[in-house]
Protein backbone atom coordinates (compact mmCIF):
# COMPACT_ATOMS: atom_id res chain seq x y z
CA UNK A 1 0.00 0.00 0.00
CA UNK A 2 1.32 3.29 -0.91
CA UNK A 3 2.17 5.71 2.06
CA UNK A 4 0.12 8.88 2.86
CA UNK A 5 2.30 11.06 1.36
CA UNK A 6 2.61 8.97 -2.19
CA UNK A 7 -0.94 8.35 -2.32
CA UNK A 8 -1.62 12.02 -1.94
CA UNK A 9 0.81 13.06 -5.19
CA UNK A 10 -0.80 10.39 -6.88
CA UNK A 11 -4.24 11.22 -6.63
CA UNK A 12 -3.34 14.84 -7.65
CA UNK A 13 -1.65 13.53 -10.55
CA UNK A 14 -4.77 11.23 -11.34
CA UNK A 15 -6.21 14.84 -11.36
CA UNK A 16 -4.16 16.09 -13.49
CA UNK A 17 -4.75 13.04 -16.16
CA UNK A 18 -8.58 13.22 -15.82
CA UNK A 19 -7.92 17.05 -16.98
CA UNK A 20 -5.59 16.21 -19.61
CA UNK A 21 -8.63 13.07 -20.81
CA UNK A 22 -11.41 15.71 -20.95
CA UNK A 23 -9.55 18.79 -22.54
CA UNK A 24 -8.64 15.70 -25.54
CA UNK A 25 -11.91 15.05 -25.92
CA UNK A 26 -10.99 11.65 -25.07
CA UNK A 27 -13.98 11.16 -21.85
CA UNK A 28 -16.70 13.65 -21.22
CA UNK A 29 -16.80 15.35 -17.72
CA UNK A 30 -18.71 12.51 -16.13
CA UNK A 31 -16.39 9.95 -17.33
CA UNK A 32 -13.10 12.15 -16.52
CA UNK A 33 -14.77 12.61 -12.95
CA UNK A 34 -15.07 8.45 -12.73
CA UNK A 35 -11.67 7.66 -14.21
CA UNK A 36 -10.66 10.45 -11.49
CA UNK A 37 -12.58 8.31 -8.26
CA UNK A 38 -11.78 4.91 -10.42
CA UNK A 39 -7.76 5.68 -10.52
CA UNK A 40 -7.48 6.99 -6.91
CA UNK A 41 -9.16 3.87 -5.76
CA UNK A 42 -6.41 1.42 -7.75
CA UNK A 43 -3.98 3.67 -6.02
CA UNK A 44 -5.20 3.28 -2.71
CA UNK A 45 -6.53 -0.74 -3.11
CA UNK A 46 -3.43 -1.65 -5.55
CA UNK A 47 -0.84 0.79 -5.40
CA UNK A 48 1.19 1.57 -8.12
CA UNK A 49 1.37 -1.26 -10.76
CA UNK A 50 -2.74 -1.99 -11.40
CA UNK A 51 -2.64 1.79 -11.65
CA UNK A 52 0.22 2.00 -14.70
CA UNK A 53 -1.60 -1.23 -16.33
CA UNK A 54 -5.03 0.70 -16.41
CA UNK A 55 -3.45 3.92 -17.60
CA UNK A 56 -1.54 1.98 -20.46
CA UNK A 57 -5.21 0.53 -21.20
CA UNK A 58 -6.46 3.81 -21.55
CA UNK A 59 -4.02 4.95 -23.70
CA UNK A 60 -4.22 2.05 -26.16
CA UNK A 61 -7.53 2.18 -25.97
CA UNK A 62 -7.75 5.96 -26.88
CA UNK A 63 -4.89 5.01 -29.77
CA UNK A 64 -6.41 2.31 -30.78
CA UNK A 65 -10.46 4.11 -30.67
CA UNK A 66 -9.00 6.97 -32.75
CA UNK A 67 -6.99 4.85 -35.36
CA UNK A 68 -8.68 6.00 -38.49
CA UNK A 69 -12.08 6.31 -36.94
CA UNK A 70 -12.69 8.72 -39.52
CA UNK A 71 -12.91 5.13 -42.04
CA UNK A 72 -14.66 3.37 -39.36
CA UNK A 73 -16.98 6.14 -39.17
CA UNK A 74 -17.68 6.36 -43.16
CA UNK A 75 -17.92 2.83 -43.56
CA UNK A 76 -20.74 2.18 -40.54
CA UNK A 77 -17.98 0.43 -38.62
CA UNK A 78 -18.12 3.01 -35.58
CA UNK A 79 -20.33 6.14 -34.70
CA UNK A 80 -19.14 9.74 -33.56
CA UNK A 81 -20.46 9.40 -30.12
CA UNK A 82 -17.47 6.49 -29.54
CA UNK A 83 -14.71 9.34 -30.14
CA UNK A 84 -15.73 10.38 -26.40
CA UNK A 85 -16.24 7.99 -23.45
CA UNK A 86 -18.38 8.58 -20.72
CA UNK A 87 -18.91 7.41 -17.03
CA UNK A 88 -20.80 4.07 -18.08
CA UNK A 89 -17.50 3.31 -20.30
CA UNK A 90 -15.24 3.93 -17.46
CA UNK A 91 -17.32 1.88 -14.85
CA UNK A 92 -17.84 -1.57 -17.01
CA UNK A 93 -13.64 -1.46 -17.83
CA UNK A 94 -13.04 -0.68 -14.36
CA UNK A 95 -15.27 -2.14 -12.10
CA UNK A 96 -14.24 -5.49 -12.01
CA UNK A 97 -10.51 -4.41 -11.40
CA UNK A 98 -11.25 -2.85 -8.18
CA UNK A 99 -13.85 -5.55 -7.31
CA UNK A 100 -10.58 -8.09 -7.41
CA UNK A 101 -8.32 -5.38 -5.43
CA UNK A 102 -11.01 -5.12 -2.95
CA UNK A 103 -10.75 -9.19 -2.32
CA UNK A 104 -6.94 -9.17 -2.68
CA UNK A 105 -6.66 -6.26 -0.21
CA UNK A 106 -8.38 -8.78 2.48
CA UNK A 107 -6.74 -11.95 1.36
CA UNK A 108 -3.38 -10.81 0.32
CA UNK A 109 -3.04 -13.80 -2.28
CA UNK A 110 -1.47 -13.97 -5.40
CA UNK A 111 -4.37 -15.43 -6.82
CA UNK A 112 -6.26 -12.60 -6.65
CA UNK A 113 -3.87 -10.27 -8.56
CA UNK A 114 -3.98 -12.77 -11.21
CA UNK A 115 -7.72 -11.93 -11.08
CA UNK A 116 -6.80 -8.06 -11.38
CA UNK A 117 -4.21 -8.42 -13.96
CA UNK A 118 -6.79 -10.65 -16.13
CA UNK A 119 -9.68 -8.19 -15.52
CA UNK A 120 -7.87 -5.65 -17.14
CA UNK A 121 -6.02 -7.86 -19.83
CA UNK A 122 -9.70 -8.64 -20.66
CA UNK A 123 -10.21 -4.93 -21.57
CA UNK A 124 -7.12 -4.24 -22.89
CA UNK A 125 -7.57 -6.85 -25.32
CA UNK A 126 -10.88 -6.52 -26.49
CA UNK A 127 -10.61 -2.95 -27.13
CA UNK A 128 -7.88 -3.55 -29.53
CA UNK A 129 -9.90 -6.52 -31.23
CA UNK A 130 -12.47 -4.22 -31.37
CA UNK A 131 -11.16 -1.14 -32.43
CA UNK A 132 -8.27 -2.81 -35.21
CA UNK A 133 -10.50 -5.37 -36.11
CA UNK A 134 -12.67 -3.45 -37.51
CA UNK A 135 -9.93 -2.50 -39.71
CA UNK A 136 -8.00 -5.11 -40.14
CA UNK A 137 -10.29 -8.03 -39.80
CA UNK A 138 -12.19 -7.93 -43.00
CA UNK A 139 -14.53 -10.89 -42.87
CA UNK A 140 -15.52 -11.61 -39.36
CA UNK A 141 -17.74 -13.99 -38.32
CA UNK A 142 -20.27 -14.51 -35.43
CA UNK A 143 -18.71 -16.63 -32.56
CA UNK A 144 -21.64 -18.23 -32.01
CA UNK A 145 -22.43 -19.55 -35.65
CA UNK A 146 -19.41 -18.73 -37.64
CA UNK A 147 -21.39 -17.09 -40.11
CA UNK A 148 -20.14 -14.09 -41.81
CA UNK A 149 -21.05 -10.48 -40.44
CA UNK A 150 -20.38 -6.89 -41.26
CA UNK A 151 -17.21 -5.72 -39.27
CA UNK A 152 -17.79 -4.01 -36.10
CA UNK A 153 -21.16 -6.44 -35.06
CA UNK A 154 -21.38 -7.10 -31.53
CA UNK A 155 -20.06 -10.82 -31.42
CA UNK A 156 -18.16 -11.19 -34.49
CA UNK A 157 -14.72 -12.05 -34.39
CA UNK A 158 -11.89 -12.56 -37.04
CA UNK A 159 -8.21 -13.76 -37.02
CA UNK A 160 -7.21 -10.57 -36.79
CA UNK A 161 -9.35 -9.70 -34.09
CA UNK A 162 -7.93 -12.82 -32.35
CA UNK A 163 -4.24 -11.88 -32.63
CA UNK A 164 -4.91 -8.03 -31.66
CA UNK A 165 -6.94 -9.37 -28.45
CA UNK A 166 -3.84 -11.80 -27.44
CA UNK A 167 -1.57 -9.06 -27.98
CA UNK A 168 -3.41 -6.98 -25.22
CA UNK A 169 -3.51 -9.34 -23.16
CA UNK A 170 -0.12 -9.90 -23.37
CA UNK A 171 0.91 -5.90 -22.65
CA UNK A 172 -0.50 -6.12 -19.32
CA UNK A 173 1.76 -9.09 -17.99
CA UNK A 174 4.95 -7.40 -17.24
CA UNK A 175 2.98 -4.81 -14.88
CA UNK A 176 1.75 -8.16 -12.57
CA UNK A 177 5.19 -9.70 -12.25
CA UNK A 178 6.87 -7.35 -9.69
CA UNK A 179 4.04 -8.10 -7.24
CA UNK A 180 4.66 -11.89 -7.08
CA UNK A 181 7.30 -14.67 -7.17
CA UNK A 182 5.40 -16.83 -9.17
CA UNK A 183 6.06 -14.78 -12.27
CA UNK A 184 5.65 -17.56 -14.85
CA UNK A 185 2.39 -18.50 -13.68
CA UNK A 186 1.12 -15.41 -13.09
CA UNK A 187 2.14 -14.61 -16.90
CA UNK A 188 0.32 -17.85 -18.69
CA UNK A 189 -2.86 -17.04 -15.96
CA UNK A 190 -2.91 -13.59 -17.17
CA UNK A 191 -2.75 -14.25 -20.78
CA UNK A 192 -5.11 -16.77 -21.25
CA UNK A 193 -7.70 -15.15 -18.76
CA UNK A 194 -7.30 -12.00 -20.63
CA UNK A 195 -7.96 -13.51 -24.12
CA UNK A 196 -10.86 -15.95 -22.84
CA UNK A 197 -12.18 -12.67 -21.23
CA UNK A 198 -12.41 -11.04 -24.61
CA UNK A 199 -14.03 -14.00 -26.45
CA UNK A 200 -16.42 -14.29 -23.71
CA UNK A 201 -17.36 -10.67 -24.37
CA UNK A 202 -17.76 -11.43 -28.13
CA UNK A 203 -20.32 -14.23 -27.01
CA UNK A 204 -22.19 -12.03 -24.41
CA UNK A 205 -22.35 -9.57 -27.56
CA UNK A 206 -23.49 -12.06 -29.86
CA UNK A 207 -26.65 -13.78 -27.64
CA UNK A 208 -27.05 -10.81 -23.81
CA UNK A 209 -26.41 -7.71 -26.24
CA UNK A 210 -27.76 -8.71 -29.40
CA UNK A 211 -30.82 -9.54 -27.74
CA UNK A 212 -31.13 -5.85 -25.52
CA UNK A 213 -30.62 -7.53 -22.66
CA UNK A 214 -27.37 -5.98 -22.16
CA UNK A 215 -25.61 -3.01 -23.37
CA UNK A 216 -21.87 -2.33 -23.78
CA UNK A 217 -20.79 -1.57 -21.03
CA UNK A 218 -22.60 -4.03 -18.72
CA UNK A 219 -20.90 -6.63 -21.23
CA UNK A 220 -17.78 -5.44 -20.76
CA UNK A 221 -18.02 -5.34 -16.72
CA UNK A 222 -19.50 -9.19 -17.06
CA UNK A 223 -16.75 -10.37 -19.58
CA UNK A 224 -13.90 -8.35 -17.53
CA UNK A 225 -14.78 -10.11 -14.02
CA UNK A 226 -15.55 -13.57 -16.26
CA UNK A 227 -12.03 -13.04 -17.31
CA UNK A 228 -10.40 -12.23 -14.06
CA UNK A 229 -12.19 -15.27 -12.43
CA UNK A 230 -10.52 -17.33 -15.76
CA UNK A 231 -7.16 -15.90 -14.72
CA UNK A 232 -7.58 -16.75 -11.44
CA UNK A 233 -8.71 -20.50 -11.87
CA UNK A 234 -5.66 -20.80 -14.38
CA UNK A 235 -3.39 -19.47 -11.93
CA UNK A 236 -4.34 -22.47 -9.16
CA UNK A 237 -4.92 -25.13 -11.93
CA UNK A 238 -1.23 -24.39 -12.97
CA UNK A 239 0.09 -24.44 -9.43
CA UNK A 240 0.00 -21.08 -7.98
Amino acid sequence: MLSPHALTAGSIFVLALGVVALRLHALDGRGAAGAVVLGIFLLWLGGVYPFLAMMVFLMIGVAATKYRFEEKVRRGFSSKSERVRGLGNVLGNGLAVVVFLVVEMITRQDIFWAATFSAIATVNGDTLASELGKVFGRRPRLITNLKPVKPGTNGGISLPGEFFALVGAALIVPFALPLTSHKLLMGAAIVVGGFVGVNLDSLIGATLENRGITDNNTTNFTASLLGGLVGALTFTALGG
